[in-house]
């Protein structure tokens, strides 16, 4: 294969930024970071632009279309928290180099009727159609009531491919369902324990205090969403800085919780040349269960983790186009993420970190979140300088996954 070298375009490496520089790709592979142009390479000139790893978003619930939309935006990895894109189901996804590539939890430990039961008509869940799921056994539903349920579904989740182990700590009171069957602490401490003992990741969806101080207590490794039902305190940030868990906000989600739409990004041509009308008015819309809150905390609890030292990771909870899902579009949405990231009072910087190498390195992404010799050509070129200016992201000139050329 002929090696490519970007050059002349200023880069973000995952990590800190340098001063125009020639990366090599040759094959999947960045072959060097810096250096000669070696004779006979096709050369794309990033003059004016700036060079990123491809973008991470950090929760989605996703299908090969979503994926392909994700893509379009410079998305290359995703990260599904519920759903089928577990190991053996996503073989067609890992060699095509025209879809984001994927991750997934399968399905997530909840009692029978739990969330998210209660967002979805009869007879539906999330996920693509039945007749656009991979052939073969159906996927497993881990409903557990017990500790000795949820430990006995840990294996099993493995053993179908789960790449971390998830668990719905919900009460349904944020989604204007109060009195949810929700897991008991017992039964999450069990579980955490044995995915743990198994060497798995472990996040937890919880959008309350009350559950992300459960979730602290079971050991958890990461969140899922921040909580939106009050304010932080003091105690809580000590108890996610002390035990290490990363928080994925996903801020556009609490956002459209709260009744946000996402016209703000629709408007902006950039994004919605590249959705079409379904994805358009899903984010147009949004889920609005929770009026009361107030973005405003969301955004104080944001910088006071990340003041803290606590590792915040960029995920925007995007699923299907329904506008009973509203508010969000793959690919799209991790930049509107971003943007609320800095607005939170992260640098643009962090908060690109916080959609590369800190996703990687704490979902144990050991080949990509960064520009670096020997990882995958998994990159991003866009017009203008987003390190010092974050909408510039959107600004999108040339995507690589594996070092496939996708035309922007």
């Amino acid at each position: 294969m002929t090696v490519t070298a970007i050059t002349g375009a200023k880069v973000f490496d995952g990590i800190d930024t340098h001063a125009p520089t020639t990366v090599l790709i040759d094959g999947r592979q960045i072959v060097s970071v810096g250096g000669p142009v070696p004779g006979g390479a096709d050369v794309v000139d990033g003059s004016g632009g700036t060079l990123l790893p491809g973008l991470i978003d950090a929760h989605v619930h996703t299908n090969a279309g979503a994926l392909a939309l994700a893509l379009a935006f410079g998305v290359t990895t995703e990260l599904e928290m519920q759903g089928t894109n577990t190991r053996d189901n996503r073989r067609h996804i890992s060699d095509n180099d025209a879809l984001a590539d994927v991750r997934s939890s399968g399905f997530g430990i909840t009692p029978p009727g739990g969330h998210p039961s209660e967002l979805f008509p009869e007879g539906s869940r999330p996920g693509p159609p039945p007749g656009a799921r991979p052939a073969g056994e159906p996927p497993l539903m881990p409903f557990s009531t017990t500790p000795e349920e949820a430990v006995a579904f840990i294996p099993q989740l493995i053993e179908r491919g789960s790449d971390y182990i998830k668990f719905m700590v919900d009460d349904g009171s944020v989604e204007g369902h109060p009195g949810l069957p929700m897991l008991d602490q017992a039964t999450l401490n069990a579980g955490v324990a044995e995915a743990k003992r198994h060497g798995m990741l472990t996040v937890a969806h919880t959008l309350t205090l009350d559950a992300t101080r459960m979730a602290i207590e079971a050991g958890i490794d990461g969140l899922a969403h921040v909580f939106m039902d009050q304010p932080h305190t003091d105690e809580i940030i000590s108890l996610l800085k002390d035990s290490d868990t990363f928080v994925v906000p996903c801020i556009v989600l609490n956002a459209s919780m709260m009744g946000i739409t996402g016209d703000e990004l629709a408007d902006d041509p950039r994004v919605a040349s590249r959705l079409d009308d379904d994805w358009m008015t899903t984010l147009r819309s949004s889920f609005g269960h929770y009026p009361q809150g107030k973005i405003s905390h969301v955004l104080d609890t944001v910088r006071a983790l990340h003041d803290a030292g606590v590792d915040i990771l960029a995920g925007t909870d995007v699923s299907v186009p329904l506008p009973f899902l509203g508010g969000l579009a793959h690919g799209a949405s991790i930049h509107h993420e971003l943007h609320y990231l800095t607005r939170a009072g992260l640098s643009p910087l962090q908060a690109l970190r916080a959609a590369t190498s800190t996703t990687a390195r704490r979902f144990n992404l050991t080949d990509r979140g960064r520009i670096a010799e020997g990882l995958r050509a998994d990159l991003l070129l866009i017009d203008g300088d987003p390190t010092t200016t974050i909408t510039d992201t959107l600004n999108t000139r040339a995507i690589w996954r594996r070092g496939t050329l996708l035309k922007a």
